[in-house]
């Protein structure tokens, strides 16, 4: 027998609550609890864009007595969302919809090409590009000698006109075409594309660490806020290092989505 699924509009939406519109409810037959579920469905509002950024959800307390719910677990289901940096709580104003975050596969593929894949209006301002001696960890991972002349590429990826990655690469100084107008108007992978480069295989390693007073202001985040960190080595079709780069995510905007398989 299916279960039910109770959809409360038991009190009208207060006008200008973009909630009124969604069809929300809960499955009190399921052993999930009716917080989770509810942050689930108002996550995927969020995800699906029904929810827009800068939007205000409604009044907790007129949200838990629409849907027949308590409001503690109206409360949790929005602290759920607060806690992945898809909502914020602004006093004086109310809770507000944020950027949902970019979930990208663990993949050698381009930040670029996903977020245009993804619709979120990427662009680029590119920071640095100029050559300059290897520093030892570049030199290291591109296969030359510590101080020969290298790229080194600076830039600020944005999504949707807001800061998302700040990236920093360095390339072998032979590779051609890389001009700050392509670097801006387009994808680095698609540029080494474009110079001949076949890529066919990268090691990562992610991490997290905070971000300096620096690294906050460029990236929009305060001072110790909670940043991933990617640093990549990516090979072409000869097994030659052709990018070494070391890059620096959100936390609250950004996040790997990993497939697991059992070992045989």
């Amino acid at each position: 027998m299916a279960l039910r699924r109770d959809y409360a509009h038991r009190v009208p939406s207060p006008e200008g609550d973009p909630t009124a519109s969604l069809r929300l409810g809960v499955d009190r037959n399921s052993p999930v609890p009716l917080y989770f579920q509810l942050s689930r469905q108002l996550e995927s509002a969020i995800a699906q864009g029904s929810l827009t950024p800068g939007s205000l959800l409604g009044n907790e307390i007129d949200l838990a007595a629409r849907l027949g719910l308590s409001r503690p677990t109206v409360r949790q289901a929005i602290q759920a969302l607060v806690d992945k940096g898809l909502l914020v709580r602004r006093r004086g104003v109310g809770t507000q919809v944020v950027q949902s975050q970019v979930r990208r596969p663990l993949e050698l593929s381009s930040l670029y090409e996903d977020l245009h894949t993804a619709g979120r209006g990427p662009a680029t301002r590119v920071l640095s590009n100029a050559l300059v001696p290897a520093s030892p960890e570049a030199a290291a991972a591109l296969g030359v000698a510590p101080g020969e002349e290298v790229r080194r590429v600076e830039r600020l990826r944005l999504a949707d006109g807001e800061p998302l990655a700040y990236l920093c690469n360095h390339l072998p100084a032979r590779l051609p075409g890389l001009d700050d107008a392509g670097l801006r108007e387009g994808s680095l992978y698609a540029l080494l594309r474009g110079a001949g480069v076949t890529l066919h295989s990268a090691r990562q390693r992610i991490g997290a660490r905070s971000a300096t007073r620096t690294e906050g202001a460029l990236l929009g985040e305060s001072a110790r806020a909670p940043l991933l960190t990617m640093e990549r080595t990516a090979f072409d079709d000869t097994g030659r290092p052709v990018e070494f780069g070391a890059h620096l995510f959100r936390a609250s905007r950004y996040s790997f989505d990993f497939q697991l398989l059992v070992r045989p």
